[in-house]
């Protein structure tokens, strides 16, 4: 069966069952939202670019660029209770892997209401499992906190901290200090931002260090200590790291922020975070967390797309149907793909070559 599954495909069920297993339930939606709840929530969203129609009734729609956005929107009122559900659906956006718009097949899961440090820390452990699951355990977690960053820059306007997380997203130590000067922010305190930006490692490396920004910044740093030991319990800090240049909108996400890398990937495969403050914005009360695996990203990792087929049988007019059949069927109760044809296909791609009666050869012609 996993010969026939495309890798989207495949590790889409593999992850579904990994969060069914753990309480959460399947959640569907429709296709598109009204382009208004998209419209107020752009800096929340990966791309800007949305595909548009107008309904029936003249109402502006919009084919969904985010699941997380439409979970929030038509999620219920459960006060104390969680709310956990997982989700395996199409987002039409821009990719930065191709031109134009995609249809990207995205599974997540999201966690909403009373969280706790037991709620968050199954999150970040199942954000790690997905992770393994997708490249038998060869991965990184990169683990940051927005608190932390909100701790520093609180007495900042809005203008201000955005540019400050624009630049300390791509590390750029010199353009923070650009900012900080035309702001009239402390040389002190710019200095701290890219040493923050700039951070990396193992918690056991960098928890230590950021004991030095002081008293703003350790209801975060509680926080993430805990987390972290909490994951080693599980048996899955090996592959975690702190990284601080992991930030995003402070209108939106309060407390951790993570990002999922593979072997061989550009770039990033998981993200995730805490976004209670987007729960506000839509008069729902509680915290909220989750994060997406974006599947479009697996197709490299598939092994199986070396070869379009096992075997590549060639007969000739002169051979009989009857027995080119029976070789076929033999060589497919081997547990091979086998194609028979009187030509060699141009540009299939076969692991072995046989002619009607004789051995075979690999090749691609």
């Amino acid at each position: 069966m996993n010969q026939i599954l495309r890798p989207d495909e495949r590790f889409g069920l593999a992850l579904r069952d990994l969060y069914h297993r753990h309480g959460y339930q399947p959640y569907r939606m429709s296709k598109f939202e009204a382009y208004d709840l998209y419209v107020r929530n752009k800096n929340f969203l990966v791309s800007e670019n949305i595909i548009t129609f107008t309904d029936t009734n003249g109402q502006l729609m919009a084919l969904k660029p985010d699941v997380t956005l439409s979970i929030v929107k038509n999620a219920p009122s459960v006060g104390g209770a969680l709310q956990k559900v997982y989700y395996h659906e199409n987002v039409y956006r821009t990719s930065p892997a191709a031109m134009g718009y995609r249809e990207i097949m995205q599974t997540g899961l999201e966690c909403t209401g009373s969280l706790d440090l037991c709620a968050i820390s199954e999150v970040l452990a199942l954000a790690a499992e997905s992770l393994s699951l997708l490249n038998s355990g060869e991965y990184l977690l990169d683990l940051g906190h927005m608190g932390v960053v909100s701790g520093l820059l609180e007495d900042q306007e809005d203008r201000v901290r955005r540019e400050l997380l624009t630049e300390m997203g791509r590390k750029n130590a010199p353009a923070i200090r650009t900012v900080c000067a035309q702001a009239g922010i402390s040389h002190g305190l710019a200095e701290t931002l890219c040493r923050l930006a700039l951070l990396y490692g193992t918690p056991e490396t960098v928890l230590p260090q950021l004991k030095e920004l002081g008293s703003a910044v350790q209801p975060a740093l509680e926080e993430l200590e805990s987390l972290c030991a909490l994951l080693e319990e599980r048996g899955l800090s090996k592959n975690l790291r702190l990284d601080f240049s992991i930030v995003n909108d402070m209108n939106y996400y309060t407390g951790v922020i993570f990002r999922g890398y593979l072997p061989g990937l550009p770039s990033g495969v998981l993200a995730g975070g805490r976004y209670d403050n987007l729960l506000r914005r839509m008069g729902k009360q509680g915290g909220a967390i989750g994060f997406a695996v974006y599947l479009d990203q697996l197709e490299r990792l598939d092994a199986d797309t070396e070869f379009d087929v096992d075997v590549l049988l060639l007969y000739g007019p002169q051979d009989g149907p009857a027995a080119v059949t029976r070789q076929a069927e033999r060589l497919a109760a081997q547990d091979q793909t086998v194609r028979m044809d009187r030509n060699i296909p141009q540009g299939l791609r076969y692991r072995k070559l046989i002619r009607f009666g004789e051995a075979g050869e690999g090749g691609a012609e």
